[in-house]
C-alpha cells in the first residue's frame, strides 16, 4: 500500500509528456544559444541560455529586464527530476531489468556532471614567454579591481571580486584602504581620448581626465572584451579621492590614500596556483612548404614548494598537464614563436562524464545480455 502511495505521487513527475515538453525547450534552447553566439560569444550565449535558471530581456535602452524563458539550468534540473522519477515508476525491480537500471543511473550522473562543471568550473588563460615563470592564470571574461601597495619583495593586493564589481554601487569593506562606489560598469568599452567623442570625461582624477569610456557590444568569443568602469573612492578617514576610470586597458594608476602610496586598476581577474610553471622552450613545426601548424609544443618546468616537486612536462596538443586540480592545454602562440598560450581548466569534476559512460554501457551490455539469454534457452 505504501510503494503504491509513494508511486502515486510520482506519477506526474515521471510522465512521458513532460518529457517530450522539456526535450523541446532544451532544443529551443540550443537554438537560441546557437544564433546568440553571434552577438554574445560563445562564453557569453552559454552563459544566458544554458547556465541559467530563467533567459532575460529587456529593451537596449532599458534598465529592467523580464524573464521570458526558462534556462537551461532550470530545464536540465526539471528533466533530472523526471528521469529519477521514471525510473522509480516505469522500472521493475529485478535482474532482467537491472540494466535498464544501470543505463537511467549513468545518465543521472551525465546531468550531474554537467551541474558540476556549470557550477564549478573556471576556464583561465596563461600566457608566458620562454624564460619567464609564471604563477598566476587570468580570465579573458572577468574583471577585478584591485589596489596594490608596492612592497620591498612583494606587493600586497587587495581584490574587490568580479561578481561584485558587475553588480555596482556602494561596496565597504575594513580590509579595504578605501571604499569604492561603481557609477558605471560596461562589461565591454572603447576607450579613447576625450576630444575623439567631442566629450569631457566625468572622471576628475587619473588618467581618466585624458580619456573616456564608451559603452561596446560583447566581443566574438576568439576576442577579449575590454571592461571599464567609473568607480568614486573615499578613504577610511572619509577625504573624497575623486572619481577615477579604470579598465583593463589602462595601466595601474598611482593614488595616494591616508599618505600611503597606492596603485589602482581593473584587471583581469588572476586565479594564483601554490606552484608555478617556467617556460624553457617552445617548439612550432609546420608542414613543409606551408604556413600550416603541425605541431606545436611547450616544454615547462613545474616547481612545487609544498609538494617537493621540480621536474620538466612537455606539454602539446592533446597531451595537457593535469596537476593539483587543474589542466593545462596547448592553445596558441605568439610573438614570433616566444610566446606559449596555454588554457588553464579548473573542473573538479571533469571525470564524471567518462564513469557515466561507463555506467551507461554496462549497463546496456547488461540488458542485451538479459535479453539473449532466454532466447538462446528456448534455441
Amino acid at each position: 500500500m505504501a510503494n503504491t502511495t509513494w508511486k502515486t505521487y510520482l506519477k506526474p513527475l515521471a510522465s512521458l509528456q513532460l518529457t517530450i515538453v522539456l526535450l523541446a525547450l532544451l532544443m529551443g534552447l540550443v537554438v537560441a544559444c546557437t544564433l546568440a553566439q553571434v552577438n554574445l560569444g560563445i562564453f557569453r550565449a552559454v552563459e544566458v541560455y544554458m547556465r541559467s535558471f530563467l533567459v532575460w530581456w529587456g529593451p537596449a535602452s532599458a534598465t529592467w529586464e523580464i524573464p521570458v524563458f526558462p534556462g537551461g539550468a532550470l530545464v536540465g534540473g526539471a528533466l533530472l527530476i523526471n528521469l529519477t522519477a521514471a525510473m522509480f515508476v516505469r522500472l521493475e525491480a529485478s535482474w532482467r531489468k537491472g540494466g535498464l537500471w544501470l543505463s537511467h543511473i549513468g545518465l543521472i550522473v551525465l546531468f550531474l556532471g554537467e551541474f558540476v562543471a556549470g557550477g564549478f568550473q573556471v576556464e583561465t588563460m596563461m600566457p608566458v614567454e620562454v624564460g619567464q615563470t609564471m604563477n598566476y592564470a587570468e580570465s579573458n571574461r572577468h574583471a577585478e579591481l584591485v589596489f596594490i601597495e608596492d612592497g620591498a619583495t612583494e606587493d600586497t593586493v587587495y581584490s574587490i571580486a568580479p561578481s561584485r564589481v558587475v553588480e555596482g554601487g556602494l561596496i565597504q569593506d575594513a580590509a579595504l584602504p578605501a571604499s569604492v562606489n561603481i557609477v558605471e560598469y560596461h562589461r565591454n568599452s572603447k576607450v579613447m581620448t576625450a576630444p575623439v567623442l567631442a566629450a569631457k570625461s566625468r572622471a576628475n582624477a587619473g588618467f581618466g581626465q585624458q580619456v573616456v569610456a564608451q559603452a561596446a557590444d560583447p566581443a566574438p568569443s576568439e576576442e577579449q572584451n575590454i571592461p571599464s568602469a567609473y568607480v568614486e573612492l573615499k578613504s577610511s578617514k572619509g577625504v573624497n579621492l575623486g572619481t577615477w576610470l579604470l579598465s583593463t586597458a589602462l595601466e595601474p594608476q598611482p593614488i595616494d590614500i591616508d599618505g600611503k602610496p597606492y596603485r589602482v586598476a581593473l584587471r583581469q581577474w588572476r586565479n594564483y596556483m601554490p606552484f608555478s610553471l617556467t617556460l624553457k622552450e617552445f617548439r612550432h613545426d609546420k608542414y613543409a612548404g606551408t604556413e600550416i601548424a603541425k605541431n606545436f609544443a611547450s616544454l615547462v618546468r613545474l616547481t612545487d614548494p609544498e609538494t617537493k616537486e621540480d621536474r620538466d612536462v612537455l606539454i602539446y596538443m592533446n597531451h595537457p598537464l593535469r596537476y593539483r586540480g587543474r589542466t593545462f592545454f596547448q592553445a596558441s602562440f605568439g610573438k614570433g614563436d616566444t610566446l606559449s598560450i596555454f588554457q588553464v581548466v579548473e573542473n573538479p569534476g571533469w571525470q564524471i562524464p567518462y564513469w557515466a559512460c561507463v555506467i551507461v554501457s554496462l549497463g546496456l551490455a547488461w540488458y542485451f545480455i538479459a535479453r539473449m539469454l532466454p532466447a538462446r534457452r528456448s534455441a
